[in-house]
Parts: C-alpha cells; structure tokens; sequence
C-alpha cells in the first residue's frame, strides 16, 4: 500500500471544510449556493476518510504493516527535531475507523437536523474542520503534532457551541468551554515539555519516545505524566475540569452528538494510552488516574439521576461513561478502555441523535417531563432510544455490557476493590437515571392523543446503524468465557496491555453480579417512574439537582476573586501605584522639556541672536587658548 495515502485521511475533511467556508462566503454575497451543495462537500469528505482509512485497515490485517508519512521538516533547533509526520499503527487506525464512520453517521444526520438553517454551510465547514482536527490528533507521529490537533478540536468545539451567538447563553457557554481547556492544555504542552527534558531525544516521534523512555529521569517521568493528564482532564470532561461539558449542549444536537462519540471527549483517553509507555514505567500515576476516574463516573452518574434537561442527562452519562475509560487505561488495561470508548461511540452518538429528533419534534423542547407531555409518536427514534439506554446500561448480549464489564473485571483482578465496588455501584446509578430517562419519555401515562410525527429519513437511518452497532460492536472483543478471541484486544497489542486472566467461575460470578446490579436499576427505575406523574414533576432545589453548587463555588472563588483582583490591579495598582510612579519619575524630565521648549519659538531673529551669541563664545575660546 502506498502510505501518501494517510494524509488524505486528514486533508479529506480539510478540504470539505475550505471548500464549504467558500461557498458559504459566495453564497453570502450571491444567494447562489443550494443547501445540497453543502451537504454533498460535508458528507463526501468523512467518506472519503472513511474509506481511505478502511483500505489501510484491510491492507494492515492482512500484512502486519505499520506506515508512516513525513511530509515536511517543520522545526530544528539544536537538539529539537519536529517533523510534520503521521503515523498509521494499530491504534491510530482503529480510532480512525469508528471516528470517521461514526461521524459520517453524524454528517448525515446533520444534514436533516439543520434543514432550512441559515448558517448551514458555516456549520458543515466547522464540522468538517473539527473531523479533520480529531484525525490529526489520532494520526499525529509525534506529541507537537497531536497537539495541533488537541487544540483544533478545541477551537471547533468553541465555534459549534457557540453556533448561534446571538444567545449570550450559547456565547458563555462557548467561552466557557475554552477558557477550561485552556488550562488543561496549558498542563499538556508543560508536560511535552517535561517530557522533552526528561528524554532529552533529539527526535520526538512516538517510536524514539518509547525506545529510549527506560533511560529517562523518573521523576521527571512521573511530572510529565500527571502534567499530560491536566490536560486529558480538560479534554475528557475528568474532575475538577468538567464543569464545561453539561453547558457545552448550548450548541445544536448534531455537534453534542459529535463531541461526545467521535471527537473531543475521547481525546483524552486516547492520549493516555498513545503515551502507554510513559504511564507504564510510572503506575503511581495510572492509579492515580484510575482513581480519578472512578469518583468521576460516580460524581457524575450521581447529579445525572435528578436532571431534567435532556441533553445535560446524556452529558454527565458520558462523564460518567469516561471515567469507567480512565479507570482502564489507568490501571494498565488500555485496551479494555479503549474498546468502551468504540462502543460508547455507536450508543452515545444515537441516544443524543435520538435526543435531537425528539427535540426537533417537539420545537425544541429539551425538559423530559414537558417532553412527556407533549408526547408525539416516533417509533424509530423510541426503538432506537432503547437499544441505546440497554447498552449503556450494560445488559447483553448488548455491547455496553461487554466493554464495561470488562473494567470492572479489570479493576477487580488488580485487587482495587475501591475502584471495583466504585464502578458497580455507578453501574447501578447509569441504569436507574438512563431507565428514568427512557420511563419519563416514552412510557409514563399520558392521556393525551399522541400524534404521529414524520421525521427525516437522514435523522432515522443514521439511527439505525448506529443501533446496529449499539447492539452488536461488543463481539468484535467477544470474551473468551464465551468461546471468543478477543479481537479488539489482539489488534491493540502494540500498547502492551494488561489483559484479565481469572477463573471461568470468577469471571461468571462477575459477569452475574454486574448483570444484577444493572437489573436492580432498571427495576428501581421502573417502580418509581414507569407510572409517573409527568405533569407534577421532581422540584429543582436540592443539592443534587443543583449539581452541588460547584459552578457556583468555581463563580465565587475564582471567577469573582479574578475580576476583583482584575479590578484592583486596573484601579489600584496599574492607575494609583505604577503609572503615578512612573509619571513622578518623568515630572523633571517634563519641566526640562517644557523649558528646553521655550528655546524653540520659531522666531528667526532669535535663533539668530543664538548663533551670534556661539559664534562669539567660540571666538572668544580660541583667542584665550591660542595664547592671540
């Protein structure tokens, strides 16, 4: 295979977004570009990624091949060696694959959900960009790379949830997202960094990193990895950096959607296990991380089970959903982390599909019990709906059950039984508040006629793939308990990953107890809202349903200390101290100037006067000192 092909993985979403960022500025002006032009450019470039990424796949099954592509030398000074390089592994084609299928999935979907939108050709520029960014991230040969892509998919992620600015909400929430991956990445470049000095390799490519990582300082090992997790923090929505995600649902559902299946959120996950070597040699770091990761899925599984938005639900849950990730990749298990972010990939992206058909159905209702009484009938999206809540919830033969039960085993045969007992009690919470979700919607009595609702055909059947996949991406790592080979696990085997190796008796009783658990919240879940009374709904004043006021606590703390510090350095410090020192300083300067000043008057006769007046000096001078 001919490896100039990687670079179309990225250029091809690249292109789309140059390409439709100037037909929307022509069509601006002339009113001359159809909505189908746009859409053909913004679903024809995932494809073709899409594609290109399958070819590279099929040849690298076969042939075990991993390829790199180095277009340019892009910096070199002294001992720094940064080139403009991709690389085509094992790992970066499997992220490749789900995030370029699943986010043409998105596309498509798009095209229906934004129909008659007049920003349409912007939106499908931003989006393309954002594929395009997402794909470098995953493809980059070395960290400076990566970072291009880290902070693209930031920049995109501002614009979309910004998207339609004329809201100040959106406009907030828009900074908001920013402003809080701003300093996790500040973190990442420093531990780049650490990492380059810790190395000190001329080349900072992934392969020299890992060939010359046992020969690094430790402790500067052991900054850099906590350094490089501030930023997965940010990215990946981890405590205490994930006071972005819930408000990030200000932007359309398509860019929800592509957020947190296919691009940004998943980012951090997939950081952590591109360095595996690093976070190998320092496992302090890696429990660390998967303890973090652990009181997320609980924070988060936690405030979701009280709210009442619709797409603020689905964002704690894949809060949640990340923090069961970090607790794999953290504990050494990056590849059993990496296979529930596939499969979290096909049931997230449909549940917030579904939660936007709802929501287009119903004119933009997003609170689930005004929702449920204006129920309408969507029988593909309700169908949808409840593949997505069981998988999510962990029942099989259904795939979240697969890759979730994976890292509870995971956790289990570490001996962290902290984390263990942690991940099944979130595992309880996911299936009651998922359940709640579904209940309220679908199924809690309402005595009204519920009209049936057309819904697009690029809305449903996008849906229907994905609810495929939902259903049946858990046995491409099929255990072997069951007879499987675990595919997922032998294709990730470049990152050396812990695998579970226990009992066939201890893996059925896990299996069993994960499975009750998950049972005994849907059941709870049932009981208390499958007969609900929609049109008196929970009140809003506790301090679940509050979040716990941690937006506030950050409001108060940080937010209104810095303007007052802000003020007081403008007022105070900058305008009373500073500039009055340095216009005292300058007060004799000012007074000299200001007579030196009265020198220049502009009257000839004077300056006149001057010169006679030096002329005669200098004679006077030299009549003294020749001795005349």
């Amino acid at each position: 295979m001919n490896n100039s092909l990687i670079v179309w993985i990225i250029l091809a979403p690249l292109l789309g977004a140059i390409l439709n960022t100037g037909f929307y500025f022509y069509h601006i002006k002339h009113k001359a570009v159809s909505q189908l032009t746009f859409s053909i450019i913004g679903i024809g470039s995932p494809l073709i990624a899409f594609l290109i990424t399958l070819s590279i796949f099929l040849d690298m099954n076969e042939t075990n091949t991993i390829y790199t592509q180095t277009l340019f030398t892009w910096l070199e000074i002294d001992k720094l060696h940064i080139s403009m390089s991709f690389l085509a592994d094992k790992l970066s084609i499997f992220m490749s694959m789900f995030i370029s299928f699943v986010g043409l999935l998105i596309h498509i979907y798009a095209i229906g959900y934004m129909k008659g939108d007049k920003g349409f050709g912007k939106f499908f520029a931003y989006f393309n960009l954002f594929l395009a960014s997402m794909l470098i991230l995953v493809l980059a040969n070395n960290p400076i790379i990566l970072f291009i892509g880290w902070e693209g998919v930031g920049l995109c992620s501002y614009l979309l949830i910004s998207f339609y600015y004329s809201n100040k909400e959106n406009v907030i929430a828009g900074n908001k997202a920013f402003i809080v991956n701003r300093i996790g990445d500040f973190g990442f470049l420093l531990g780049i960094v650490t990492l380059f000095f810790a190395l000190g390799e001329v080349n900072l490519n992934f392969t020299s990193l890992q060939e010359n990582i046992n020969n690094a300082n430790h402790d500067l090992l052991v900054v850099s990895g906590i350094l490089l997790f501030i930023g997965a923090m940010g990215k990946s929505a981890q405590i205490p950096l994930y006071i972005w995600l819930p408000d990030a649902m200000a932007g359309p559902t398509p860019i929800s959607a592509l957020i947190h299946a296919a691009t940004m959120v998943t980012a951090g996950v997939y950081m952590v296990a591109r360095f595996h070597f690093l976070y190998s040699s320092i496992e302090e770091v890696g429990l660390f991380i998967a303890y973090l990761g652990a009181f997320t899925a609980l924070f988060a599984a936690i405030i979701a089970t009280k709210q009442q938005d619709i797409k603020k639900i689905l964002a704690y849950s894949t809060m949640s959903q990340l923090g069961y990730m970090f607790m794999a990749v953290g504990l050494g298990f990056y590849s059993s982390g990496l296979f529930h972010v596939f499969t979290h990939a096909f049931f997230k992206a449909m549940l917030f599909m579904g939660a936007g058909g709802i929501i287009i159905a119903l004119h933009h209702e997003q609170n689930i019990f005004k929702i449920a009484q204006k129920r309408v009938q969507l029988p593909i999206i309700a169908f949808t709906f409840l593949i997505g809540v069981i998988a999510i919830s962990g029942i099989p033969p259904f795939s979240g059950f697969f890759s979730k039960d994976a890292i509870l085993a995971s956790a289990f045969q570490e001996g962290e039984y902290i984390i263990w007992s942690i991940g099944l009690f979130t595992a309880f919470l996911t299936a009651f508040y998922m359940f709640r979700l579904y209940f309220i919607l679908f199924v809690a009595p309402n005595k009204k006629i519920n009209q049936y609702v057309y819904t697009s055909k690029t809305i449903t059947i996008p849906l229907l793939i994905l609810a495929i996949g939902a259903f049946g991406a858990g046995f491409l790592n099929f255990p072997s308990i069951f007879g499987g080979e675990h595919f997922i696990d032998t294709w990730l085997e470049q990152l050396n990953s812990k695998q579970i190796h226990m009992s066939h008796t201890s893996e059925w009783i896990l299996m069993i107890l994960s499975v009750c658990i998950a049972g005994a919240g849907i059941y709870t879940a049932y009981q208390k809202y499958a007969n609900y009374d929609i049109f008196n709904p929970e009140k809003q004043d506790g301090l679940i349903e509050n979040k716990f006021y941690v937006d506030e606590f950050f409001d108060k703390y940080f937010v209104q200390k810095s303007k007052h510090l802000s003020t007081f350095i403008a007022n105070i410090l900058d305008t009373k101290i500073i500039d009055k020192l340095i216009m005292s300083a300058s007060s004799n300067f000012i007074f000299l100037g200001e007579k030196i000043a009265l020198l220049q008057n502009a009257n000839v006769r004077f300056y006149a006067l001057f010169m006679l007046a030096g002329m005669s000096c200098m004679f006077i001078y030299l009549y003294f000192s020749l001795g005349l």
